[in-house]
């Protein structure tokens, strides 16, 4: 359930998941300003992030005094909901590694070593030694999709990305506990039975209510199975995530109703 102290999300973030929820929604300045409402975010805040939005075309204003995504927005999106798609691009593990080896990267670049850093996390690859990062070749297009994930997601084109295996005991020992501490068993598990409780509450509450608690938990979700690493058994109980991912999905439809339903208010 939704505690009141739920840190309220940024009016940026907020507006572009709204908008790109689904395909081809539109929403004026006054449903804009509704939805910050529902935070706590206040009118000047919200007028002020559509104009920035705008600017950076993340967004477009089309006729009737309608914002909609931008096509910097869409691929914003697309990206986002890539998590959707993520689970049928994966093969049996036959106990092999892509590696990424940055040890030819300045480190002098802050805003490249950034990118770097997100681009790797986000592919779920783990450090393994100095500039050595890498994961389980588990993805269908091997290791040429992965490094293909990883400079579309920002990485340097200079990092070095190979497929390797045969390691000595003790480094496949380690390779194989470096996603441990993620729990992710507990984060499946936990997931699971708040998406079901919330689906059990939101009937009874109202439409303002609903919308609120359908967003902070969705995006909740969201978050984790963006940045989920897609592991192959044995490092993850498989079946557990696959449950997990078919009931946000599910969760995330539900929210999309009723965010359409909140917007058409009037």
């Amino acid at each position: 359930m939704i505690v009141e102290n739920e840190r309220k999300p940024v009016a940026r973030k907020l507006l572009l998941k709204l908008l790109g929820s689904r395909d081809n929604i539109q929403m004026n300045a006054s449903a804009a300003v509704r939805v910050g409402a529902l935070f706590g975010i206040s009118e000047n805040n919200i007028r002020v992030t559509l104009t920035r939005l705008q600017s950076a075309q993340l967004i477009t204003l089309v006729e009737r005094g309608y914002y909609r995504l931008g096509d910097k927005g869409i691929r914003f999106a697309k990206e986002i909901h890539q998590w959707r798609e993520d689970e049928n691009g994966l093969v049996p593990w036959q106990n092999d590694w892509v590696v990424a080896q940055t040890s030819p990267l300045p480190k002098s670049d802050k805003k490249q070593y950034r990118n770097n850093e997100r681009a790797l996390k986000l592919v779920g690859m783990k450090k393994l030694a100095n500039d050595v990062y890498l994961r389980p070749n588990n993805f269908s297009g091997g290791v040429g999709e992965v490094r293909e994930r990883l400079h579309t997601l920002g990485l340097s084109g200079k990092a070095l990305v190979f497929s390797a295996s045969d390691f000595d005991s003790k480094t496949q020992s380690k390779a194989m506990g470096l996603w441990r501490h993620l729990n992710l068993a507990s984060l499946y598990k936990d997931g699971c039975r708040e998406i079901e409780e919330s689906l059990a509450r939101l009937p009874s509450l109202s439409l303002e209510d609903a919308t609120k608690e359908s967003y902070v938990i969705g995006d909740r979700a969201l978050y984790h199975l963006v940045f989920d690493p897609l592991l192959p058994a044995p490092l993850v109980d498989v079946t557990m995530r696959e449950h997990y991912r078919n009931l946000v999905k599910h969760y995330d439809d539900m929210g999309a109703e009723i965010w359409h339903r909140f917007l058409n208010l009037n």
